[in-house]
């Protein structure tokens, strides 16, 4: 079982920046694949970015050359530093946790952008 937990989230202007973080904890495997997910009102939940435990990252293209993945040296807390945010990066932001062919969520956290 892994639990991850998000924080981070708030509200912010448009042009802004915030730093999203997720923290894993429980039985957390050398090989894995961790990343966020967000979520908009009315719309499916999307990948925003992926980074692997080799350290290779993948970005939506929505977010790429704004929003920067990365990880702490343990590989247990990944963050998101999200800046230029607008509107449309208003969304709930999923953590997720991939090893093993099993998967794990966190509770999410809120990102509202203001014009």
């Amino acid at each position: 079982q892994v639990q991850l937990v998000e924080s981070g989230g708030g509200l912010v202007q448009a042009g802004g920046s915030l730093r999203l973080s997720c923290a894993a904890s429980g039985r957390i495997f050398r090989t894995n694949a961790m990343s966020w997910y967000r979520q908009a009102p009315g719309k499916q939940r999307e990948l925003v970015a992926l980074i692997t435990s080799g350290g290779d990252t993948k970005y939506s293209d929505s977010v790429k050359g704004r929003f920067t993945i990365s990880r702490d040296n343990a590989k247990t807390t990944i963050y998101l530093q999200m800046n230029s945010l607008s509107p449309e990066d208003t969304a709930l932001y999923y953590c997720k946790y991939f090893a093993l062919a099993s998967e794990y969520w966190g509770q999410g956290t809120q990102v509202t952008v203001s014009s």
